[in-house]
Formats: structure tokens, C-alpha cells, sequence
């Protein structure tokens, strides 16, 4: 889908809006620096020869590293208004991990924009729920709800 812009006035009427990212790795070297930027350096993560020991059967990503994802995974998706000046996180709600990500799996997230509440004549925000799912398996990683306060000029 891309970026879809319309003007302020408009963005109430895109509620409903569905967009699916693209696929990234979630690879060893990738949950490494993870660990390494959190100092979260349990076994699970990171031993791949203890890992293989475990029902995951390998190596499995932070969950927090799943939802550390989300901007990348939602980066060129969605919906604006016109004169977008920045968007900035506002929060999340309901966030679950329901499964964990071995390493070397794929992820992508599918979205939909559930809320646009106007603060001001500048200020939007702006709720989606977020599903990241697991190539090839049918629990997904996590679930959640994420803000976004647009601010336009």
C-alpha cells in the first residue's frame, strides 16, 4: 500500500485501514546485538548448542526485540494527514507475546488503524492494532496496540 496521504479533515474516514509490511530476518546476529544493547544475555537467546536442548529447538529472539520491530516493520505503511511535520510514539496497549521467534525466522506486521482522535487543529492521534506474525506458523509473535501522535505544521 505505501503511504497514503489525505488531508486533515479526511483522516477520521480512514479508520478501517489495513496494511501488511514487508518480511524481515530475525537472524542470530541480529538478536545478539540485542542482547548485547539490553544486557539480557540468558542462554535462550544467545547458546545455541543449550538452546537446541530446549522445546524451541534453538535460539529464539527477546520478545521486547519482536516488538523493538514494529517501526521498521511499519516503515513506509499507513496512513497521514497532509503536512506531516513528525509522528512520535505515544504508547501501546495490550501487548502480547503469544510465541516466541526462533532465530532465522521471518516476521511481518499487519495493521489496521482502529481510532483518530483530533487533539487540535494540528495534533492527531492515532491508534492501530498490530499483529506480527511468524512466517509459516500460525500463532502469531505478538499483538498490541500502538499511539502515534501525528503533529502537522
Amino acid at each position: 500500500m505505501g503511504i497514503k496521504v489525505v488531508p486533515k479533515e479526511q483522516l477520521v474516514d480512514q479508520v478501517g485501514t489495513k496494511t501488511t509490511s514487508d518480511w524481515v530476518t530475525i537472524d542470530q546476529g541480529r538478536i545478539n546485538a540485542f542482547a548485547d544493547c539490553t544486557e539480557d544475555h540468558q542462554f535462550i537467546h544467545l547458546d545455541e548448542e543449550k538452546a537446541a536442548q530446549t522445546p524451541f529447538g534453538g535460539t529464539i529472539a527477546h520478545g521486547f526485540l519482536s516488538l523493538s520491530m514494529l517501526p521498521k516493520l511499519s516503515e513506509g505503511q499507513g496512513v497521514v494527514p497532509e503536512n506531516v511535520m513528525m509522528g512520535i510514539n505515544y504508547g501501546m496497549n495490550k501487548v502480547r507475546f503469544l510465541a516466541p521467534v526462533r532465530a532465522g525466522k521471518k516476521i511481518r506486521a499487519h495493521s489496521e488503524l482502529i481510532s483518530v482522535d483530533q487533539k487540535d487543529d494540528n495534533r492527531f492521534l492515532m491508534t492501530s492494532a498490530v499483529t506480527v506474525e511468524i512466517e509459516g506458523e500460525e500463532t502469531p509473535a505478538l499483538v498490541a496496540e500502538t499511539l502515534a501522535m501525528i503533529v502537522c505544521a
